[in-house]
C-alpha cells in the first residue's frame, strides 16, 4: 500500500472557470484530489494538472495582505459582540479567492467546536507567531485584541516589505533595460555595421571579430537565441529562492545595503515581538518564535542565544547586552524597559522608529544606487561601442585605406 504524500508539491493546472473560461496556474498541493478541492472553494473545476518536478515548495504562506484584513475585519467584529463563527462567514468575503477557502475551512473547524488557534494549525499556511498569538488570546479571552495587534503589525511588516520592493524596483528595471538594450543591438544593429566594416576594414582586430561573430550567429540563430534566453528566464523564476538567497548573501557584503537589511530585519522582529508580548506570551515564548522571522544569520543566533539564556534563568539586562548587532542605544532602552516592567511599549515604539529609518535608508540607498546603474549600462553598451569603434578609426588611419 502506498503511503499518502505528507509534502506539498507544485502542480501546474488547467482549470474551468464559473463562466466556462480557462485558467492556468501553478498551486501547491498534496496531490491532484486535494488540489481539485482547493480550487472547486474558489468555484473552478480542476481539468488538468502536471505535477512540476521542482521539488517540494514547503507550506504554502498565507499572504500579509490577507492576514491584515482578516485580522482587522475579526477585530472590528468580534470587538462588537459577533460570534466567531458569523465574524468568520464575513471575514471571508474581504480576502482573496485563494484564502477565502482557507477561512471557510476555519468556520467549519470553529464551527464544529474546534479553537480558533487550532483551525489555523488544521487549515496550514498560518506562521507560527500568529498561532502563537491567538493561542495565548483564548487563554486570556481576548481574540478580538490579539486580532488587533496582529492585524496592526501585518500592516507595519507590509509597509517595510513595501519600501524594500521600491529599492528593488528601481535597480531591476534599469537592468532590465539595459540587457534588452545591450542584445537588441547586439543582434539587430552589429551584424549590419560588421558586414559594412569589413569592407572598409579587412583586418578587424580580435575583440570586434569576436563581438561581430557574436552577433552575427544570434541575428542567423534568432529563434534558438529567444528560445536559450526563455530558457534563462524561467529557470530564474523556478530556481528564484537559490537566487534571491545568493543576492542576500552578497548584499550583506556591501556595507550600505547590509545596514538596510539589518534595520529591516530588526523592524521586523520587533514588530512581531510587540504583537506577541502584549498578548500575554511569555518573553521567552516569544523569542522563541520571533527568532524565526529573522533572517540574517548572526543576529539570529544571537537571538536564540538569549533566549536559552532566559530559559537556563539568565537574566535579559545581561543577556541583551551580548546581542552585538543590536545598535547600543537600542540594547540600553531595552534595559531601560526591562527594569521598568515595561518591555511590550519598548518593542512597540523601536518598531516604529525601526521603520521610519528604513524609509529613510532606503531613500539613500536609492540616490546611490542611480550613478552605479548609470555606470552598468554604460558598461553593457561600451564594449559594442568600442567594437565598431576600433576597426573604424583603425580603417580611417591606414594609409592603403586613405589612398583608395
Amino acid at each position: 500500500m502506498t503511503a499518502a504524500p505528507t509534502q506539498p508539491s507544485q502542480f501546474f493546472f488547467q482549470a474551468m472557470t464559473p463562466t466556462g473560461g480557462k485558467k492556468f496556474g501553478l498551486r501547491a498541493a498534496l496531490d491532484e484530489t486535494k488540489l481539485g478541492d482547493d480550487l472547486r472553494r474558489e468555484q473552478l473545476l480542476l481539468l488538468k494538472a502536471w505535477r512540476v518536478p521542482i521539488g517540494s515548495p514547503g507550506e504554502e504562506r498565507i499572504a500579509l495582505t490577507d492576514q491584515a484584513a482578516l485580522n482587522e475585519q475579526l477585530a472590528l467584529l468580534l470587538s462588537r459582540g459577533v460570534p466567531l463563527v458569523e465574524a468568520l462567514e464575513v471575514a471571508a468575503s474581504v480576502v482573496t479567492d485563494r484564502m477565502k477557502a482557507k477561512v471557510e475551512r476555519m468556520r467549519e473547524q470553529v464551527g464544529a467546536g474546534a479553537s480558533y488557534s487550532r483551525a489555523c494549525e488544521m487549515v496550514g499556511g498560518f506562521d507560527a507567531v500568529s498561532v502563537a498569538v491567538y493561542r495565548a488570546a483564548e487563554r486570556t479571552g481576548d481574540l478580538a485584541g490579539a486580532a488587533n495587534r496582529l492585524a496592526q503589525s501585518a500592516k507595519r511588516r507590509l509597509a517595510i516589505a513595501g519600501k524594500t520592493l521600491t529599492v528593488l524596483i528601481y535597480p531591476a528595471a534599469v537592468c532590465t533595460i539595459a540587457v534588452l538594450a545591450f542584445l537588441g543591438l547586439l543582434v539587430f544593429v552589429v551584424p549590419q555595421l560588421a558586414e559594412q566594416i569589413k569592407q572598409i576594414a579587412p583586418k578587424i582586430n580580435a575583440f570586434s571579430a569576436f563581438v561581430f561573430a557574436t552577433g552575427t550567429w544570434m541575428r542567423g540563430h534568432l529563434l534558438l537565441t529567444v528560445a536559450i534566453f526563455l530558457g534563462v528566464i524561467v529557470t530564474v523564476m523556478f530556481m528564484r529562492r537559490y537566487v534571491f538567497d545568493a543576492f542576500i548573501a552578497v548584499a550583506r557584503k556591501i556595507p550600505a545595503i547590509k545596514n538596510l537589511l539589518l534595520t529591516i530585519e530588526m523592524a521586523r522582529f520587533f514588530s512581531v515581538m510587540a504583537a506577541m508580548t502584549r498578548t500575554g506570551v511569555p518573553l521567552a515564548d516569544a523569542l522563541a518564535t520571533a527568532t524565526g522571522v529573522i533572517t540574517n544569520p548572526t543576529l539570529r543566533d544571537q537571538f536564540v542565544k538569549l533566549q536559552k539564556g532566559l530559559v537556563e534563568g539568565g537574566l535579559f539586562r545581561t543577556l541583551v547586552e551580548r546581542v552585538e548587532e543590536l545598535p547600543l542605544s537600542t540594547r540600553r532602552l531595552l534595559i531601560a524597559a526591562e527594569r521598568g516592567g515595561d518591555l511590550e511599549t519598548a518593542f512597540d515604539s523601536l518598531s516604529g522608529d525601526l521603520s521610519n529609518e528604513v524609509d529613510t535608508r532606503a531613500g539613500r540607498l536609492t540616490a546611490l544606487l542611480e550613478p552605479l546603474l548609470i555606470c552598468l549600462m554604460f558598461a553593457l553598451i561600451a564594449p559594442l561601442i568600442l567594437a565598431i569603434a576600433i576597426p573604424m578609426m583603425t580603417a580611417r588611419t591606414s594609409p592603403g585605406i586613405m589612398q583608395q
